[in-house]
């Protein structure tokens, strides 16, 4: 009989796809509107995007977050090299309405930006901001400050 209860492969990217999911929606909403309203529950859904990044920092190791950030990152400076041609001219070549393109755009800007910045700061958290547990001092050879006698 196993003892681990087994998951999906992949299960713990769900924080994340929502957390993208939920930045887009906040470029959508910075391009489209201007009213204050949409603005509050942009930043609502903002922070439910911050939430989940803070979810998928959580449930994977060092080195998978550090990846994420940096294909994030990667992916931020792609997207955003599309404003350096215009997107206005990148909708005119795209197939479709160019509007839509415009919108897409910055979707894909915005969340990209966001989640880069928000897996970003989790792994600085996670690298600098939380001391060592104590079990890690002991695997790594550091002494207590508290006599032991």
């Amino acid at each position: 009989m196993h003892d681990v209860i087994p998951t999906i492969r992949g299960s713990d990217r769900f924080p994340l796809v929502a957390s993208l999911a939920c930045f887009a929606v906040v470029g959508v909403a910075n391009v489209a509107v201007d009213g204050g309203g949409l603005t509050l529950g942009a930043t609502g859904l903002a922070v439910a995007g911050v939430y989940g990044v803070a979810r998928y920092a959580r449930s994977v190791s060092r080195q998978t977050l550090a990846r994420t950030a940096l294909g994030l990152w990667l992916a931020f400076l792609v997207v955003a090299g599309t404003h350096a041609l215009g997107v206005e001219t990148i909708g005119s070549i795209a197939p479709g309405p160019t509007a839509a393109t415009v919108v897409a755009v910055s979707a894909a800007t915005w969340a990209t930006l966001l989640a880069a910045a928000g897996s970003t700061v989790f792994l600085w958290f996670r690298e600098y901001g939380s001391p060592s547990r104590a079990d890690e001092q002991v695997l790594e050879g550091e002494a207590s400050d508290y006599s032991t006698r």
